[in-house]
C-alpha cells in the first residue's frame, strides 16, 4: 500500500526501455490474469508492435501470450478509464499499470484517484524510466513499499 493512501495498494517498477518494461512486467500480468485479476496498462506512447514483437520470444504458453495480446497496449487513456470504471462496477479486481513520464503518472494517478474513489480491489502500478528519474529515484521509491521486477514483487 502506498505510504499515504490507506488501503489502495501502490507500487512501482523502474525500466531502461519499452522492451524493459515488458520484460519485467508480462510475467507480473501473466500471473495476476490467471488469478482471474484485470489488468489495464495506461500508456503514455503505443507499445503495442514492441509486446507483439516480445510475446513471440518469451517462454509462455500460447494462451497465456494470447491473453496479455488481448490487453489494450495503446495510447487509448478515455478509452481505458472507462473499462476501469465497468470493472468498478462489476466488483472486479483491477490491476493498473500507469507507463510515462513523471508527469503523464501524476496525471493518470489523479484521473484514477476521481474514477475509483472508495473502491478497494485495486492495485496500481506506477512504471518509471530510470533515465528520467535519475537523481529523485530514493524520493520516488519512498512513495512505494513494493517494486516489481524481473523476479516479482519486492519490498522496498
Amino acid at each position: 500500500m502506498n505510504k499515504n493512501q490507506g488501503t489502495k495498494e501502490k507500487n512501482c517498477i523502474f525500466y531502461v526501455s519499452d522492451y524493459h518494461f515488458e520484460m519485467i512486467s508480462l510475467p507480473y500480468m501473466s500471473k495476476k490474469i490467471e488469478e482471474e485479476k484485470e489488468v489495464v496498462v495506461l500508456t503514455e506512447n503505443n507499445l503495442e508492435d514492441t509486446v507483439k514483437t516480445l510475446a513471440l520470444k518469451i517462454n509462455l504458453k500460447d494462451e497465456k501470450k494470447q491473453k496479455l495480446l488481448e490487453i489494450n497496449w495503446k495510447k487509448d487513456d478515455e478509452n481505458k478509464l472507462n473499462k476501469i470504471r465497468k470493472y468498478i462496477n462489476e466488483e472486479k479486481d483491477i490491476i493498473i499499470f500507469i507507463k510515462g513520464n513523471n508527469e503523464y503518472i501524476k496525471r493518470m494517478n489523479n484521473k484514477i484517484e476521481n474514477v475509483i474513489r472508495d473502491y478497494n480491489n485495486i492495485k496500481i502500478i506506477d512504471c518509471y524510466n530510470l533515465e528520467e528519474t535519475g537523481e529523485y529515484l530514493g524520493d520516488i521509491m519512498g512513495k512505494y513499499n513494493n517494486v516489481i521486477g524481473t523476479v516479482g514483487e519486492k519490498s522496498i
